[in-house]
């Protein structure tokens, strides 16, 4: 039986209220199994971005609960857990913004995740190294944030989502800043992760020329969810 590395269940969330209330998630269920690789799909303003911050327990709907690991983490607004805790050692993020800090190098930024999951010293290093020799900026790696270009900061930014392994991966437009080929390298690589080490991988992307990678395919529209899409080019 495949674990489920996330489940959603009734989540709705809104601001305002009255003739100004906005729904960002209209009663959406959702779940990604272990080693599943799932897109968010849909025009801006659908609740893409507002699920994934849910789903990352960084904004918690006001209904609905999320468990992570079969974890019961948010009931109807109340956390459950150490949110803190959870999003640093079982999610790794990667948002439109790279999001570094402005006065590590780049390979400080990488370290700087895996000091915070309590893995050091050689280890560290080596990891650090091998994703930033991945992603073609190793030659970067004593630079500060300003020295990078936008495509370079990216690429730390999703190295550092990567270092210490999570079991689910959150990225919204993690290819915004890349171009073709490495935007192809980035979701073969959130594939390649989520399959070989049993992560969930959910990404919220406009880039339909990688579509293939996926598993699944979700679309939202208006706050709803709907899917996977039958005929997805990756399902499995």
């Amino acid at each position: 039986m495949v674990h489920t590395a996330i489940r959603g269940e009734h989540l709705t969330k809104t601001w305002g209220a009255g003739t100004t209330e906005v729904i960002g998630l209209r009663n959406v269920t959702f779940a990604a199994r272990a080693g599943e690789v799932i897109a968010l799909l849909g025009p801006s303003g659908s609740g893409k971005s507002t699920l994934l911050t849910a789903l990352g327990l960084l904004v918690l709907p006001e209904r609905g609960r999320i468990w992570i690991d079969d974890v019961l983490a948010a009931d109807n607004g109340r956390a459950c857990v150490d949110l803190s805790e959870v999003r640093r050692r079982r999610i790794g993020f990667v948002f439109q913004r790279a999001n570094l800090v402005p006065f590590l190098t780049a390979r400080e930024n990488v370290l700087l995740a895996l000091q915070l999951a309590d893995i050091r010293g050689v280890a560290a290093g080596a990891r650090a190294d091998e994703l930033l020799e991945y992603f073609g900026i190793a030659d970067r790696a004593d630079h500060y944030p300003e020295t990078l270009s936008g495509g370079q900061q990216q690429r730390v930014s999703i190295a550092r989502a990567l270092a210490n392994r999570p079991p689910l991966l959150l990225a919204d437009e993690p290819t915004a800043a890349l171009d073709s080929r490495r935007g192809r390298d980035v979701m073969e690589l959130f594939a390649r992760v989520a399959h070989e080490q049993g992560a969930a991988a959910i990404v919220v992307t406009h880039d339909h020329r990688t579509l293939d990678v996926f598993d699944a395919i979700y679309d939202m529209e208006d706050g709803g969810l709907a899917g996977p899409r039958p005929n997805a080019p990756g399902l499995r």
